[in-house]
């Protein structure tokens, strides 16, 4: 084959020709090869493929990485990283209308204890509130900061182990008052409200009497609204009281369990759930109607 029949590649472009002879490269002055054009063509063709061949999924092409906009990360406790969540979303707020409960069943973290004088010991043991029997009244009183004062409902499941007196009554809001729900007082079956006019749970409108059964569990449900206080027993309404111009109070007993809190007297109570919603505004224009077609 002529020399001149043949194309010379520097030391950049290191081709080998069938022939294996080398020269002088006149750039660089390193050995190079002369390479057949029917042998070149088809490596010259690849090399420009694979210039324009696009980066894969899991990479980016040298000139574009610097350009890239970092993602956000945090740090996990697995010790590995998780992107952020995008900003301008937030975390989907509860809504005040769904039941929350004011007790986790493990510990009295947003509770306290009151010195009645007397009072028997309060702890958690088996996902309930104990309320031990004491000489005289044993509570508990609620220090959450995010208490209503009408337009909602309370509720709560109890029980009497030992005693002959209340177990579980709530003392709670009424706009700027308080009220309590009397469960089991007086030698143990009145219940209503105390106090309505100065008059307690043994002597007013809202007067009922019940047997409670010990070691049995009763649940409890108070609605307060600007126009009523309503109560209930295992879904039976014992009290449906239109405030109007009635003046409502607390007997001077539970005033330590203000503004939401729950007593026994001279018994054992146990608690174990109590949870809280307020009221819809629907909800409350029904109350109102039914407040408005009854005298005071």
């Amino acid at each position: 084959m002529a020399a001149k029949s043949r194309i010379f590649l520097t030391c950049k472009a290191f081709l080998t020709c069938e022939h294996r002879r080398a020269t002088t490269c006149v750039g660089c002055h390193r050995p190079g090869f002369l390479v057949s054009p029917r042998r070149l063509w088809p490596a010259l063709a690849l090399i420009v493929a694979l210039a324009f061949v696009p980066a894969g999924p899991g990479g980016a092409l040298a000139e574009d990485a610097g350009n890239a906009s970092p993602q956000p990360r945090v740090d996990r406790a697995d010790g590995k990283t998780a992107e952020k969540p995008q900003e301008g979303k937030e975390a989907k707020k509860p809504s005040p209308y769904e039941w929350r409960d004011l007790f986790d069943g493990k510990a009295l973290d947003d509770w306290k204890a009151p010195q009645f004088g007397g009072e028997g010991s309060v702890r958690v043991q088996d996902g309930a509130i104990i309320l031990e029997r004491g000489e005289t009244m044993t509570g508990v009183t609620y220090t959450g900061k995010d208490l209503p004062k009408t337009n909602y409902e309370i509720e709560w499941v109890a029980k009497r182990t030992d005693g002959i007196d209340f177990f579980a009554t709530a003392t709670f809001p009424v706009g700027e008052s308080f009220c309590s729900f009397v469960t089991g007082g007086w030698g143990g079956t009145i219940v209503g409200l105390s106090s309505i006019n100065f008059y307690d749970a043994s002597d007013n409108e809202t007067t009922q009497f019940k047997s409670f059964k010990d070691n049995q569990w009763y649940k409890f449900r108070v609605r307060v609204t600007q126009a009523k206080i309503e109560a209930w027993i295992d879904g039976e309404k014992v009290v449906d009281f239109v405030i109007g111009k009635n003046k409502i109070g607390t007997r001077f007993e539970v005033e330590l369990c203000k503004p939401l809190g729950f007593s026994s007297w001279c018994s054992t109570g146990v608690i174990k759930s109590v949870r809280l919603r307020q009221l819809t505004p629907d909800e409350v224009k029904v109350v109102e109607g039914e407040a408005k077609t009854r005298p005071y």
